[in-house]
């Protein structure tokens, strides 16, 4: 299996995304690689390491996320890889649960994510999205059945 890190979607990704969890919650599996320093897109100096631009995008969208309704369900640091193999691997993973694609749509077109989104650039070297929806069993158990 070949994987791509990238940091922001195809506009092909965000229309087979939302087509396919149009109905209900999308929970979105954030798998997280840092740059070592921050690097803003306008060149400014900084001395915050990519991890620490990211921090300050992550506490906003905790905020944006609450205005549509989502929140984050998950987060946590990467310690090792039980199964498998990859060259490297990423350093934090997160979940968050937006309520629907428009809920996801209406958060990232707002102002308030877009004034933290250069946080998220200025972190991140690369990452994978994979959005997913709670069904059959696992939906059981996540409503503590």
């Amino acid at each position: 299996m070949h994987y791509e890190n990238a940091v922001e979607p195809t506009q092909e990704q965000i229309a087979a995304t939302l087509g396919r969890t149009s109905d209900g919650p999308i929970y979105m599996v954030n798998l997280l690689k840092y740059k070592e320093r921050a690097e803003y897109p306008d060149g400014r100096e900084t001395s915050l390491t990519g991890r620490e631009a990211y921090d300050l995008y992550g506490a906003g969208v905790v905020e944006t996320l609450a205005d549509v309704g989502g929140r984050v369900v998950w987060g946590g640091e990467v310690t090792g890889l039980l199964i498998g193999k990859v060259e490297d691997l990423w350093d934090d993973v997160a979940i968050a649960m937006y309520p629907s694609g428009a809920a996801m749509i209406q958060m990232f077109t707002s102002e308030k994510y877009q004034a933290i989104h250069v946080h998220r650039e200025a972190g991140l070297a690369g990452q994978l999205n994979i959005a997913t929806r709670i069904k059959g069993a696992l939906a059981d158990l996540a409503n503590g059945a």
